[in-house]
C-alpha cells in the first residue's frame, strides 16, 4: 500500500463517542468495527476501553488487513471477512457495533482499484481484490438491460439506457471496457446535462462500484446481525454516504423502535421494541472544510433495548 494515500476518518470522535456512550470509563465489553478500513475509529475505540475491553474488527480489503497487522493491542483482532459476517459472533456478546460504510480515501485515490473517474487505472472497484468478478468483467458480458436496471438502482442514473446500450454498442465494435477513462469518457458522451460541479460519470461509477460489492444486500445483513449481536443498552452506529445507505439505516432503526402487534392474534402481547433512536449527527461546518469528502455523511446511532434477539 501506497504509504503516500492517507485517510481523514468522518466523524472520529463524534462515532466513538455515540459507540461507549453508555459504556461508562475504561469500558469492559466487546465492540465491534465492522469496517476497519484504515483504522481510525479502531485506533479511537482502544485509547478508550479499558484492560478488559475487547476489538473485534472485519474488513474486506487486503490492504485494511496489512494496515491492522500493524496493531500489536493484544485486546484487538481483525478479521478477513465483510461485515455481513457479524452473525458470526456470539449473540449478545456485544456492547457496541460500528459501521462507517465509506470508501477509504487510499482506494479512491488509488489509480488500481478502479473506484474513481479521476485517475485512469483498470476499471475493478472490488473491495475484496481476492475474490469475485470486477466490473470490466461484468460489464463484458451483462447485457443492456442487466446494465441499465444496475445504474438506475444503485445510481438513481436517469440516463441510464442510453449509458447502458452505449457500454454495449462500444463492447461490439471494439471490444470491452478496460480503464476507468474509457468508462468515465463513454459516460460523458451518453449523459445529456448533469448538475452543475458533478461529473457526468459519478452516479454510473457508484452504481457498479455498490453493485459489484453487493454492498446494500451486506448492509441489510449486518444490520439484521448486529440486532441479534447487541447486548441490552449496547450501541449501534452507522455512518452512511448516499442516500440509499441513509435510507435503509433510517427504516431498519424506525421498523425496530416500535411495538409489533401480529393481526392474527389481537389479544397477544406485542412484540417489545428492540432499539431505540438516539440522534442523527452530520459533520461540522469545520470538518467539511478540513475533508470535503465527509460533507455527505450522516450518522445515525439507536440503542438495544430488552434482551438480544
Amino acid at each position: 500500500m501506497d504509504s503516500s494515500l492517507q485517510h481523514t476518518t468522518v466523524l472520529l470522535a463524534e462515532a466513538v463517542d455515540a459507540l461507549l456512550g453508555a459504556a461508562g470509563p475504561s469500558p469492559s465489553g466487546t465492540f465491534v468495527d465492522g469496517t476497519f478500513g484504515r483504522g481510525g475509529h479502531s485506533r479511537r475505540i482502544l485509547l478508550r476501553l479499558g484492560p478488559a475491553g475487547r476489538l473485534i474488527a472485519f474488513d474486506k480489503d487486503p490492504e485494511a488487513i496489512q494496515e491492522a497487522a500493524r496493531i500489536t493491542d493484544a485486546r484487538f483482532a481483525i478479521r478477513h471477512e465483510g461485515f455481513r459476517n457479524l452473525s458470526e459472533l456470539p449473540e449478545g456478546s456485544a456492547a457496541g457495533v460500528l459501521l462507517d460504510l465509506g470508501v477509504s480515501s487510499p482506494q479512491i485515490d488509488s489509480p488500481e482499484r478502479g473506484f474513481s473517474f479521476r485517475f485512469d487505472g483498470p476499471l475493478d472497484m472490488r473491495m475484496d481484490t481476492t475474490r469475485g468478478q470486477s466490473v470490466a468483467e461484468w460489464l463484458a458480458e451483462a447485457e443492456v438491460g442487466q446494465i441499465a436496471e444496475v445504474i438506475r438502482e444503485y445510481g438513481e442514473e436517469r440516463f441510464a439506457g442510453p449509458i447502458a446500450k452505449a457500454i454495449v454498442a462500444r463492447r461490439q465494435e471494439r471490444g470491452p471496457l478496460a480503464t476507468t477513462a474509457e468508462l468515465a469518457d463513454l459516460v460523458a458522451g451518453a449523459v445529456k446535462t448533469r448538475e452543475a460541479g458533478q461529473n457526468p460519470a459519478t452516479r454510473t461509477f457508484q452504481a457498479l462500484r455498490i453493485f459489484i460489492n453487493a454492498e446494500l444486500e451486506e448492509l441489510q445483513q449486518a444490520l439484521e446481525a448486529s440486532l441479534r449481536l447487541l447486548a441490552p443498552s449496547g450501541r449501534l452506529v452507522v455512518i452512511s454516504f448516499h442516500s440509499l445507505e441513509d435510507r435503509i439505516v433510517k427504516q431498519f432503526i424506525a421498523q425496530h423502535s416500535k411495538e409489533v402487534y401480529d393481526r392474527r392474534a389481537p389479544f397477544a402481547p406485542p412484540q417489545a421494541m428492540r432499539l431505540v433512536a438516539l440522534d442523527r449527527i452530520k459533520p461540522g461546518a469545520d470538518e467539511v472544510a478540513a475533508n470535503p469528502r465527509s460533507r455527505s455523511a450522516v450518522m445515525r446511532v439507536a440503542e438495544r433495548t430488552g434482551v438480544p434477539a
